[in-house]
């Protein structure tokens, strides 16, 4: 060991548990907003607005919220109202706080325990508590009990008590705020990304009303797909005059004991090399992972095993590949499921193993009874298929 320097062991010595800065609750959502919505460029500023959406989703999935809308305000901020039960008003104990202050100030890191969730999406127990703390201002307003309720916070500390009004049949929540516009690069809100992702949860969520409205001008715009994923198909299959066959397939199956639920809709055309989309919870899994997995191994199983049986195979007898069952195939595999686990903080790849076995077992069922029970579209995709194949070089 050589012998230190006076000023180099002066340094070390002034290396102390004091220089250790742990950073706690809000105020480590705003030193580090990064880690919470990943990124505070464009990508992180609309985030936000999809985690307030996210918990009136979660309230539509158990059963409560009908309608959503969505306003981009005159002065750019954004409010979010639901016609769900409202988040509760009542003091919890020990802090005496309200537990409607503690989901908007608190990090539970896990689905609140009054909201009876089975399914969440968004930051599961976090997203309103980093709305907050990433907004310059935010109130609340609740519509429950009865009554109606307000809060005021500024950078995710509460600058009003909350306050009781007057009496009301109404119920629900409406959440308004401003982006900080020293955490956020801009705040400049694009009406045309928020269509986008919102539009895309009322495919996902057949029976949800949600609306988008633009006080910069006015552009109101107003989503409700009774048909679900088959309409979401209908979107991405914009040229009706090169369909394989018409409508499109849809299914959904639900394995109550293991606590999740998959919706599939596909239908092949001759115009594109195919397109497939996979959500878990709502969320676009971009580097899809076990449900997705799932749904190519089973396709291509089940597709083999029909025009095995009616002898329409490569000429090789290789059967058909994946590429050439998947080619003009565009589909939507959604799953919910009670404990999503996701890999990497931007949550593009769902790893719960138990997806993907159980998005096998739905499309090997429901997608060869389909195939049976409609011999000539069945007999029209094989044929496109084997084409695709031709044009692989295995004709």
């Amino acid at each position: 060991m050589t012998e230190s320097s006076p000023g180099r062991a002066a340094n070390v010595s002034e290396y102390d548990a004091s220089h250790i800065q742990v950073l706690e609750g809000l105020d480590a959502i705003r030193r580090r907003p990064g880690m919470y919505i990943g990124s505070t460029g464009e990508r992180g500023l609309h985030h936000v607005v999809y985690e307030v959406v996210s918990y009136a989703v979660d309230e539509h999935l158990a059963g409560h919220v009908d309608a959503i809308d969505v306003t981009i305000t005159a002065d750019g901020g954004i409010r979010v109202m639901d016609d769900g039960r409202g988040l509760p008003v009542e003091a919890q104990e020990p802090a005496g706080k309200s537990a409607l202050e503690r989901e908007l100030t608190q990090l539970s890191f896990g689905p609140q325990s009054h909201a009876g969730y089975q399914v969440s999406g968004g930051l599961n127990g976090l997203g309103l508590a980093v709305v907050n703390a990433l907004s310059t201002r935010l109130t609340v307003e609740v519509h429950r009990d009865g009554r109606r309720w307000t809060q005021a916070y500024e950078k995710g500390v509460p600058v009003t008590a909350l306050t009781r009004h007057e009496e009301t049949s109404e119920h629900g929540t409406a959440i308004a705020f401003m982006p900080d516009a020293g955490i956020f690069e801009t705040t400049q809100y694009s009406f045309a990304t928020l269509s986008e992702r919102l539009e895309e949860l009322a495919f996902l969520n057949s029976g949800l009303a949600v609306s988008l409205t633009d006080e910069r001008p006015e552009r109101p715009v107003r989503y409700h797909h009774e048909d679900g994923l088959r309409a979401y198909v209908a979107r991405l299959n914009s040229y009706p005059a090169s369909l394989v066959h018409s409508p499109a397939i849809a299914f959904e199956a639900e394995d109550e004991k293991r606590t999740i639920l998959v919706q599939v809709a596909m239908q092949w055309n001759a115009w594109s090399p195919g397109e497939v989309l996979s959500f878990a919870n709502n969320i676009r899994t971009r580097e899809g992972g076990a449900h997705e997995r799932g749904f190519r191994s089973a396709l291509t199983d089940v597709v083999n095993d029909y025009a095995r049986r009616h002898t329409q195979m490569c000429a090789d007898g290789q059967g058909l590949t994946a590429e050439a069952v998947q080619q003009g195939l565009s589909a939507v595999i959604s799953v919910k499921l009670a404990h999503p686990v996701f890999e990497g903080s931007t949550r593009t790849r769902l790893s719960n193993p138990e997806a993907d076995t159980y998005v096998q077992e739905v499309i090997r069922r429901h997608l060869s009874d389909w195939l049976n029970r409609n011999p000539n579209e069945a007999a029209a995709i094989v044929r496109h298929i084997v084409n695709a194949c031709a044009g692989q070089g295995k004709w």
